[in-house]
């Protein structure tokens, strides 16, 4: 803390497993899995699985890199914090900024998970029509993501102890669910492993032929596996997080990896016929209802809703930490007021409420959207590999260089494994960011009407998110850029001096 400048303020509460959980309730093998693999089967076929491992092994390597990171800086708004030290206060503010944004559009798409469960259960919650007219599905989507963002905004903002108790017992039933569920699945199987090998003709009419359909597919699990950096984001929360957050963070992932990797293996094998026209609309939804019968079926999809429940708490409480730790540097408008951590409830409240009512904001846009689920999902994963990659790359060229330095102590180390995974990692995010952004009409623009600026809607979007918010920083904000007095290390300190030094210490 003091080698950033700061002096401690937030509460360290957190444990061991308060700190996992944060981790992979934000990744949510529930929430991922159920929300897009209608599209990973519709695009790619069965044969679609095989993103799943592709994805981890990519992003397994971006994990090695941010434990490393976690074991030497485990400050809160663990991105923004750790590509300003690699790189400089520029890059720092924008891998910030990109992060900030994809969070609260995140919040949103994983909010809208909702829509996909509950009118499964009850017909009763689809508010809006009946879910057959043109955007009932869409409107009432946001309606009830609507009341989950209130939820989410709330809790944070009475402090993290709420959410850590409320974050760990949803954890705990998501995993149990998770594990009940691959046992279900498994007793009813009705083929073998082999399934995954069917394309189901997907890649017919594709300019790269299955290539082509795979990597559109494989969307769905790279929507899944990333929000691991949160672990490390509460480190300023946590107890002895040096050591704690590098295990969270990669305990995180590979358990995400092995469960959900199962789950998506023994639905395609459980399922009564892979030619259900509900495989590509509902997705597990339907399978689970298939499989297990109706009552069972509903029984897994209340679980699935309070694993999409901790999902958003997750991904709000990461956002209010990044908000923090930039307001703290006097990086945002209103920074003192978004910095003050709240006496009573220990934590920043301002936060909390402007990164819900945004999220909002956010589905309001899109309230008649009909692809409001692939725009919104897409849009904000981009966003987050851009941050990522904000903080992969600057870490390669200061280990080039020989300014890296790991922690020492017995503390996480990657060794001479490093420059390799860092590689991995930056040829990785890249190659995922094109594939992300790419203009197929089928994610960006599947349904009338057609437009250009709708099927390069992502490049639009995160281009004009990238270079508007980097034009204020470097016009406006980068001026007022210095630790806070009322955060500084030394509160002697002469409050001018403290309020214009550089945040980034060489």
């Amino acid at each position: 803390m003091a080698e950033f400048g700061y002096k401690p303020e937030l509460k360290r509460t957190l444990g061991n497993f308060h700190t996992f959980a944060a981790g992979i309730s934000y990744i949510s093998i529930l929430t991922g899995t159920f929300q897009l693999f209608y599209f990973g089967f519709g695009f790619g076929g069965p044969a679609y699985w095989w993103s799943w491992p592709m994805v981890f092994v990519g992003q397994l390597m971006i994990a090695l890199s941010f434990a490393e990171l976690a074991a030497r800086y485990p400050v809160a708004g663990s991105v923004y914090n750790w590509a300003k030290r690699l790189g400089n206060p520029h890059i720092g503010w924008l891998a910030g900024w990109m992060m900030l944004v994809a969070s609260i559009v995140s919040i949103s798409a994983v909010a809208l998970g909702f829509q996909l469960t509950l009118p499964k259960i009850s017909k009763a919650f689809q508010f809006i029509g009946d879910g057959t007219g043109k955007y009932d599905v869409a409107t009432n989507a946001v309606v009830l993501a609507a009341v989950l963002i209130l939820f989410t905004t709330l809790v944070n903002a009475f402090g993290v102890k709420l959410m850590a108790r409320i974050n760990t017992a949803g954890v705990f039933i998501e995993l149990v669910a998770t594990v009940v569920l691959i046992v279900l699945f498994a007793v009813h199987v009705v083929r073998g492993p082999e399934v995954v090998l069917e394309t189901h003709g997907t890649g017919s009419g594709q300019s790269f032929g299955y290539l082509g359909a795979f990597l559109t597919a494989s969307l769905a699990s790279a929507y899944v596996m990333y929000g691991f950096d949160t672990a490390a984001s509460l480190g300023e929360e946590s107890l002895d997080p040096s050591r704690n957050a590098p295990r969270a963070i990669l305990r995180a992932l590979v358990a995400s990896f092995a469960l959900g990797g199962l789950i998506l293996l023994l639905a395609l094998m459980s399922v009564s016929s892979l030619k259900g026209e509900g495989l590509k609309t509902d997705g597990l939804q339907y399978v689970v209802l298939d499989v297990l019968g109706q009552t069972g079926g509903k029984a897994m999809l209340w679980c699935v809703l309070i694993a999409v429940t901790v999902c958003a708490l997750a991904v709000h409480t990461a956002a209010i930490r990044l908000a923090f730790a930039m307001a703290r540097d006097n990086n945002l408008p209103a920074a003192s007021l978004m910095a003050k951590v709240s006496p009573r409830f220990q934590t920043p409240v301002l936060p909390a409420v402007i990164v819900g009512v945004l999220s909002l904001g956010v589905l309001v846009i899109n309230i008649r959207q009909p692809q409001i689920f692939s725009v919104v999902t897409s849009i904000g994963i981009i966003m987050i590999y851009l941050a990522y990659l904000l903080v992969t790359a600057p870490m390669l060229v200061a280990r080039l260089r020989g300014k890296w330095q790991p922690a020492g102590g017995g503390r996480f180390s990657l060794g001479r494994w490093g420059l390799p995974v860092n590689i991995l990692a930056v040829l990785w995010g890249t190659g995922m960011i094109i594939n992300l952004a790419w203009p197929r009409a089928e994610v960006y623009n599947a349904a009338p009407p057609y437009h250009w600026y709708l099927r390069w809607g992502a490049v639009l979007f995160v281009g004009a998110v990238a270079l508007g918010g980097f034009a204020y920083y470097w016009f406006i904000q980068r001026h007022r850029t210095g630790v806070l007095a009322e955060h500084a290390a030394q509160q002697e300190a002469d409050p001018d001096t403290t309020r214009s030094a550089p945040t980034h210490v060489h």
